[in-house]
């Protein structure tokens, strides 16, 4: 078993992993170049430990051991593990330069594993100096709620690898679902049209977006598509959305909205800034 997973990224993915890391016995490293960074996601795992234990989810004494096991750290030389989850920013070429940077300070069978969305494990893999141990490992938003784990091969991946990062999503309590490397993988590719026809509707004036989420709820869905892009983030899912229209050639069905696009330039993120489609009370 592996003992020490290092997350690389201390922002709302790469805290939410580190968490579900260390409640499944591992130790764990978190790091980020950005020290404020790092303290927000101190805070953030204290207060989500807290609330379990309120919830009688968790017993005090397992808060306690989780609290001990992650390390805060922004140096880079304190990145010495045998699992690395990156979640930095969706650009491949800081990946690219991590994963290398990561391999130079660690023994030779580490395993390099991405959170990326959409970005090609292809490309990552291809330019790294292991590119059999390289791998996707795309948890979904809240990573300490949500259990689905995409866990994406590459032309590279080695079988070894791929068996690893499968107990690794069991040991942490997590479904793994493994696919190949393709635009969106599955998730994505299956929810673009879910986003994007919702947001021509209302770019031909035929429905406004509290409309459509009342619609689709009402026939069960358990957010409508401007409520879970708010979630997620529009500036996140408006990436997602050019990267997988990109990769397959640009089909007229998958072409990314300009709303969408207007509100990412005006920074209504959704959630995370106060205002998307929605407006929200901070902390809420």
């Amino acid at each position: 078993m592996h003992q020490t997973i290092c997350i690389c990224g201390a922002g709302t993915m790469g805290s939410g992993i580190a968490q579900v890391a260390a409640q499944s016995g591992f130790q764990t490293i978190l790091y980020d170049l950005s020290s404020s960074i790092l303290e927000k996601a101190a805070s953030s795992i204290e207060k989500n430990l807290q609330l379990l234990v309120e919830k009688e989810k968790l017993l005090t004494s397992a808060r306690d051991a989780a609290r001990h096991r992650i390390q805060f750290t922004s140096a880079l030389q304190d990145c010495i593990a045998d699992i690395f989850i990156e979640a930095i920013a969706e650009k491949p070429e800081l990946k690219i330069e991590l994963f290398n940077q990561l391999s130079v300070l660690n023994k030779a069978d580490c395993i390099y594993a991405t959170n990326t969305s959409s970005l090609s494990i292809n490309n990552i893999a291809s330019q790294t100096k292991n590119p059999d141990r390289v791998i996707g490992m795309h948890f979904f938003n809240p990573p300490t709620i949500l259990k689905l784990v995409e866990v994406v091969n590459s032309d590279f991946t080695s079988k070894h690898t791929t068996e690893t990062i499968i107990d690794l999503a069991h040991k942490m309590e997590k479904i793994p679902v493994v696919c190949k490397d393709s635009p969106g993988f599955i998730v994505n590719r299956v929810a673009r049209p879910y986003y994007i026809e919702a947001l021509r509707l209302m770019e031909e004036n035929l429905s406004d977006f509290t409309t459509t989420d009342s619609l689709l709820e009402a026939t069960g869905f358990k957010m409508g598509p401007f409520k879970l892009m708010d979630l997620i983030g529009n500036d996140i899912n408006y990436a997602v959305s050019c990267s997988v229209y990109e990769q397959l050639q640009k089909p007229e069905r998958l072409k990314p909205s300009s709303i969408q696009k207007e509100r990412v330039d005006q920074g209504k993120l959704g959630r995370k800034s106060g205002a998307g489609y929605y407006s929200y009370q901070k902390g809420n």
